[in-house]
């Protein structure tokens, strides 16, 4: 386990500006990987799921960057997106050379609508889309999983995608969302937390021992990413 710092910064995007936080290892000249991170349509960059797994990506020598975002359309939340990734991209002391993008809920599919924009401009914009709880419908309205899914279906083959959710998640029936991955180019990993709720929560467990379970599912996957 490294040492990491943390510092809040303010990332401007248009006339305004997102708050963010950048989560590091100490020894920062050896950091080339960074993950960012969003939130769902509650909440902020604060969300409990969303430190603490920016707190376990940096002691495992990860870069990670989380904004606050709280609109409520999409199309205004991935240009937020681009607005932080842009900004990370620009920061020189960091020599960041792979990215990968993700989020929990509304901030995934964000993510992965930012991922299939970039894809169609440059190749190796981002390596990798981390979705934790995808949002496949809302609750009791399964109709509509063709069209939250468009985005990942339509992400390419060069692109790696994490999807953590649990078997209880009333946003994304399992039967649909498996075969939504079988339909998708990209190379999928797909981790069910049992008896996880949307929120990633699991009655009759501690909050503790399910949040490590999850940062331990994403940093394995990250570190065969960075192999």
């Amino acid at each position: 386990m490294l040492t990491y710092f943390q510092e809040t910064v303010k990332v401007p995007f248009g006339t305004k500006h997102l708050d963010a936080a950048l989560c590091f290892p100490s020894s920062v000249t050896d950091v080339h990987t960074a993950v960012i991170l969003t939130h769902g349509a509650g909440g902020d960059m604060n969300f409990k799921h969303l430190v603490s797994l920016a707190h376990a990506l940096a002691s495992d020598g990860f870069f990670c960057l989380r904004f606050t975002c709280k609109a409520l359309n999409l199309g205004y939340r991935v240009k937020a997106y681009r607005a932080v990734l842009e900004y990370l991209k620009s920061q020189q002391k960091f020599a960041i050379k792979h990215i990968f993008v993700g989020g929990r809920s509304m901030g995934c599919r964000a993510a992965a609508a930012l991922a299939r924009q970039l894809s169609d401009e440059s190749e190796d914009a981002v390596q990798g889309v981390i979705c934790l709880s995808f949002p496949l419908h809302p609750p009791g309205q399964k109709h509509v999983h063709q069209q939250r899914s468009e985005d990942l279906r339509g992400l390419l083959e060069h692109m790696s995608v994490l999807c953590v959710s649990g078997t209880e998640d009333n946003m994304c029936d399992r039967v649909l969302f498996e075969g939504m991955v079988k339909e998708m180019k990209a190379q999928v990993e797909v981790f069910w937390l049992k008896g996880g709720s949307h929120g990633l929560t699991v009655k009759g467990r501690p909050e503790e021992s399910v949040l490590e379970e999850v940062n331990l599912q994403v940093i394995s996957w990250m570190n065969k990413q960075a192999a």
